[in-house]
């Protein structure tokens, strides 16, 4: 029972990481899609 427990405690932990690193890559991404499109306007 404890092992199972800790698997699922784990796998939880693993899900959630890779969720929030995919989150931070793409808020990034948008960021500096709207630098680049804000420095493209006023040249």
């Amino acid at each position: 029972m404890l092992r199972k427990i800790i698997v699922a405690l784990t796998a939880s932990a693993i899900a959630l990481s890779a969720t929030a690193c995919h989150t931070v890559k793409g808020a990034g991404k948008d960021i500096q899609s709207v630098g680049e499109a804000a420095d493209t306007d006023h040249r």
